[in-house]
């Protein structure tokens, strides 16, 4: 995953996502935002909080400076609530990550009322198509109050909870838009976000997928290629096809309405424009 250049502060294991919103762009604040002293204090306390989670997590700073990264971030908080409210009025412009080894991500940031504490959310991970987050509820975020370890119970038992569940259902929607491959048949799927999806079988059939540009999910298993370009989408499915069948492993080429006949031909492209593509805007 994409992360800033600021050093990971690790920890080790102890005890216990959204909105569908505009991007927030973070903007330059007239606030204490600057403060580096605010920013210690939001580093720290993550730092301790991540110790205290269950499992083993890492806690990344981003200073205001890391603007892209943070609009990054803004777009894909998992939201429909509390934090999508604050941000609305106070756009992104420092925060902590804290991420899981299996991609789970949460987000750390300051509250701009007269209280103490922090605001944490859910982060959605940006390697699952928009139509697996349909029907799956929002991991709304909490306040926490200024104590992380009172902070890292309510993590546990609250938002970190209805996290895993919400990734849960939208890892498994994400596979059923994918058709099953078979040992000498790769099928490839078109999404409706202009990628491709595909679960191939076996190393050398994954392998040839890699080469061309596809990118393997690995908490499902899915190979995507990103349709952002479609030139390049197109050369690599022309590319792919001779490659399969000098392995004498076909290709189906499918839209999710239906399935199409097995070919051992290269994979076609249908009539589309050329030139990119600007990815769909993901609605959670």
């Amino acid at each position: 995953m994409r992360l800033p250049a600021p050093a990971t502060h690790r920890s080790g294991p102890a005890a216990a996502r959204g909105r569908r919103y505009a991007p927030l762009i973070p903007y330059p604040a007239k606030d204490t935002m600057h403060d580096p002293e605010t920013s210690e204090r939001l580093a720290s306390y993550a730092d301790v909080l991540a110790s205290e989670l269950p499992d083993t997590w890492t806690s990344t700073h981003l200073p205001p400076d890391a603007k892209d990264d943070l609009a990054e971030l803004a777009d894909r908080i998992w939201d429909l609530d509390l934090i999508a409210a604050a941000l609305a009025e106070h756009p992104l412009q420092q925060a902590a990550v804290l991420s899981r080894p299996d991609g789970a991500q949460l987000v750390l940031v300051n509250r701009h009322d007269d209280r103490d504490g922090y605001l944490i959310a859910a982060v959605a991970p940006r390697d699952l198509p928009d139509e697996a987050y349909r029907a799956v509820p929002e991991p709304n975020g909490i306040t926490l109050t200024d104590d992380p370890f009172l902070s890292a119970e309510q993590v546990a038992g609250d938002l970190l909870a209805r996290y895993d569940n919400a990734l849960t259902q939208a890892r498994h929607n994400a596979l059923g838009s994918i058709q099953p491959s078979q040992p000498d048949q790769v099928v490839l799927t078109w999404q409706p976000d202009g990628s491709i999806a595909t679960a191939p079988v076996g190393d050398r059939a994954a392998a040839i997928l890699v080469a061309n540009g596809f990118i393997q999910d690995p908490h499902s298993g899915i190979y995507r290629l990103s349709g952002d370009d479609t030139r390049t989408q197109a050369r690599a499915l022309r590319e792919i096809g001779p490659q399969l069948d000098a392995l004498g492993i076909g290709t189906a080429l499918q839209h999710l309405a239906g399935r199409t006949a097995p070919s051992s031909a290269p994979a076609s492209m249908p009539p589309s424009p050329v030139g990119s593509r600007t990815p769909a805007t993901r609605a959670r």
